[in-house]
């Protein structure tokens, strides 16, 4: 099984599609790094030697932000918006969507699932009313 930057990559995956599992990396950057280092992209993992498993590693360390130093990147950009009161940095502290999107009727991912307010059905109304004392 080789082994790029503390990520095992899957023997049987081809090249382009294996490098998509760094974080950071997609279809796109995956097939222009390969390019790049003149690798064919219909190659499985396990068809690569060690010089080119070598090139890859040196291009992904050297050239392109992947994996923890991203990750990092990202939650400073975040917290900067924070901490300099920006409107977006409100919208990241709580929880909603950033750029613009409508929140009346969307966004169930961002808000998370439905807390209904104030709706009773039937039933449920008629057990408060019974539970409650009545006042004479």
């Amino acid at each position: 099984m080789a082994r790029l930057l503390g990520l095992n990559l899957q023997p049987e995956h081809r090249v382009e599609y294996a490098l998509t599992n760094f974080y950071g990396i997609g279809w796109r950057k995956s097939s222009e790094i390969l390019k790049k280092l003149e690798i064919d992209t219909k190659k499985r993992v396990k068809q690569l030697n060690e010089d080119e498993l070598r090139k890859i590693g040196v291009e992904l360390e050297k050239n392109q932000t992947v994996e923890g130093n991203l990750r990092e990147e990202v939650t400073e950009n975040i917290k900067r918006l924070r901490e300099i009161g920006s409107y977006r940095g409100g919208r990241h502290a709580k929880g909603l969507p950033v750029r613009g999107q409508r929140t009346k009727s969307n966004s169930r991912t961002k808000r998370g699932k439905r807390k209904t307010v104030g709706a009773l059905k039937k039933e449920a109304w008629a057990k408060l009313e019974q539970q409650k004392p009545k006042k004479e």
